[in-house]
């Protein structure tokens, strides 16, 4: 076994992990600045929310209103 080509290959797979290790590292603080940046813009320039209107039926209706009665009766 040549114990050149094997310093070479943890040479080589040092390299390469401690790249990838770099990477994730940069990736993690930019999405940690990225967070930040946006609570401050939504802070003051917040997204309009629109609420939907739904139509309920009188049967709906009716369930709901059977359900408060039984829960105040309950009480």
């Amino acid at each position: 076994m040549d114990l050149t080509l094997l310093k070479e290959g943890l040479f080589v797979m040092t390299i390469g992990m401690g790249t990838v290790f770099i990477f994730l590292v940069i990736m993690i603080w930019v999405m940690y600045l990225n967070a930040y940046i946006l609570k401050f813009v939504n802070k003051y320039f917040p997204e309009e929310v629109v609420q939907e209107k739904v139509k309920v039926s009188s049967a709906d209706e009716e369930i709901a209103l059977a359900i408060a009665c039984a829960v105040a009766a309950s009480k």
